[in-house]
């Protein structure tokens, strides 16, 4: 590949290192990156109020595509720009359908405003059972009802005797092409969003507003919610510590997030 017009990273076991910092190493290229004008976009499956101190480390201000595709975020501006919904008749029947194809899973959902913090108290609801897969602070328990009952980013389960991928498969059985169903930790969760989302669809949208097409962005991930933007950019790089379906999708391996290899990459044009 030319040197790339657009870099994008995911963020968890991409760009973090297993310690939930940005290395001195990849800070320095992400530097060197936006001096030659050259936009550098966070692409996650993080809500915007989760952006933040992770731009802060990777000194970064411009878009970041979250929630895995369904909000573009202005980090500079703390501004939701665009967001794809899904209401709350659609939660109850995929709610139902959910609890049919995998009986005692739990849900939550995940609800964003104008900014990050707008209405931060009831961002994140999940009903009594669901356990996070990482720290949360910000959720709230709340009955099913309330859950289910407004609009939301991402629609969330987990289940304790179930993989990521068991529960995909089951989920998308029942589903069908009525969601974008797909995961970011093998632990037991997936997350749905509205038929179409992905982070492609997000990014796509990124470049097209910095006037970049695909074939000059080079992007960066990890999990199975990548695969779409792997295989949507000129070159996709998956970490030596990625999932076998990120594996597949990308053209290049380079090595893994404890050990620079977003860096290691860019590194051979900044």
């Amino acid at each position: 590949m030319q040197k790339p017009r657009l870099v994008a990273s995911d963020v968890d076991g991409t760009l973090l290192t297993p310690a939930e910092d940005v290395s001195p190493r990849t800070a320095a290229v992400i530097a060197r990156v936006l001096a030659d004008g050259v936009p550098f976009v966070l692409v996650t499956g993080r809500p915007p109020r989760w952006v933040p101190r992770v731009a802060e480390l990777a000194g970064v201000a411009g878009y970041a595509v979250c929630a895995n595709g369904a909000v573009l975020y202005d980090i500079g501006a703390d501004r939701v720009i665009d967001k794809t919904e899904l209401e709350p008749v659609a939660l109850q029947e995929y709610a139902r359908a959910l609890a049919r194809a995998m009986p005692g899973c739990k849900l939550a959902t995940e609800r964003v405003g104008a900014s990050s913090m707008d209405g931060a108290d009831e961002q994140f609801l999940a009903e009594p059972g669901y356990t996070h897969p990482w720290p949360n602070p910000d959720s709230a328990a709340a009955p099913l009802g309330q859950v289910l009952g407004k609009a939301a980013i991402k629609l969330l389960a987990r289940h304790p005797k179930m993989t990521s991928g068991q529960m995909a498969e089951a989920a998308e059985a029942v589903l069908g092409d009525e969601v974008a169903v797909t995961y970011s930790s093998s632990d037991g969760l997936i997350e749905i969003a509205a038929a179409g989302v992905t982070k492609a669809t997000g990014l796509a949208d990124v470049a097209q507003r910095l006037g970049v097409e695909a074939a000059d962005v080079v992007a960066f991930g990890d999990m199975p919610n990548d695969v779409s933007m792997l295989s949507w950019a000129g070159h996709g790089v998956a970490m030596a510590n990625a999932h076998p379906q990120a594996v597949a999708a990308a053209d290049e391996v380079t090595g893994p997030n404890g050990e620079d290899g977003v860096a290691l990459v860019l590194e051979r044009w900044f």
